[in-house]
């Protein structure tokens, strides 16, 4: 379940999300982000009303300074300094930090691998119109892991049952969407990714599932304290992606999943390298 919404009960007042709070000392704050939610304003979504950043601000009653960002429909750790020289520092060393996904798939994965597939910019027609338009694609680097394999009794297209996996994922570089890009270019798409994902799928999982949201949750960041210099390590519980991989057949414990992800070492992986052909791939959008 997303974290707990406060207000009163009475119809006149909104309600306002109370964000979960991950960790939190003299000079960090982390948060589990719902899914849905922006982490901040937007002139392209100018008929939102709740950020995390101001949410938190609020919540905190101090000024807070976003370390990274989250996509919208992405769930998980989000971590924030509480200082400006933090935020310089955290900067300085943001390329080291790990950071390990999970992610509900179309189909069987059946092997872990490191995949460098370079990624073309993706530019926003209206907030990049003034960006330029022919720069060369970027190296792009994601480790993964199949964790589980589902087989679900609904049709699908052409197939007499829906396959699916649950991945743990590492993005080594921090392209635009590059999760769902490089998931989707191997032909195994997040589910509830409206954009690069699979709309059968997408539907399936909202008609006999009820989910609606995009099954990508930042599950566990880890990095160097900025001051103490001692490794910190931040898990975000899912109980809601939890919840749906037991519906599912799942039958493992969470506390043995966050294990599994704290033990996960992408260095020994076998490396799949792939040019870069026009990336078109489209299974059926919503």
């Amino acid at each position: 379940m997303p974290p707990a919404l406060a207000g009163a009960a009475g119809a006149a007042e909104p309600r306002t999300t109370v964000l979960q709070i991950l960790y939190q000392d003299e000079c960090l704050v982390a948060v589990n982000k719902p899914a849905g939610m922006l982490v901040h304003r937007s002139f392209l979504d100018k008929h939102e009303t709740e950020f995390v950043l101001q949410t938190l601000r609020d919540q905190l009653g101090q000024h807070v300074f976003p370390l990274h960002r989250l996509d919208r429909p992405t769930s998980g750790v989000l971590l924030f300094a509480l200082s400006a020289e933090i935020a310089r520092l955290m900067g300085e060393q943001q390329h080291l930090w790990q950071k390990t996904y999970l992610a509900v798939v179309r189909g069987h994965v059946k092997e872990a691998l490191l995949l460098d597939y370079p990624l073309k910019e993706q530019l926003d027609a209206v907030a990049d119109k003034k960006a330029r338009q022919d720069k060369a694609p970027q190296q792009a680097q994601t480790a993964l892991w199949p964790l589980a394999h589902f087989v679900l009794p609904y049709p699908v297209g052409r197939y007499p049952q829906a396959r699916y996996s649950l991945l743990a994922l590492q993005p080594l570089t921090g392209r635009k969407h590059q999760l769902r890009r490089h998931c989707a270019h191997l032909l195994h798409p997040i589910v509830g990714d409206t954009t690069h994902g699979d709309g059968k799928h997408n539907q399936l999982f909202r008609r006999e599932l009820a989910c609606q949201r995009l099954l990508l949750h930042a599950a566990l960041l880890r990095f160097m304290h900025p001051v103490s210099g001692k490794p910190v390590s931040i898990e975000a519980p899912a109980p809601d992606l939890l919840a749906l991989l037991q519906g599912m057949g799942w039958d493992a414990a969470a506390t043995s999943l966050w294990q599994q992800l704290a033990a996960l070492q992408y260095q020994q992986l076998p490396l799949r390298r792939d040019a870069l052909p026009d990336e078109n791939f489209s299974a059926g959008k919503d």
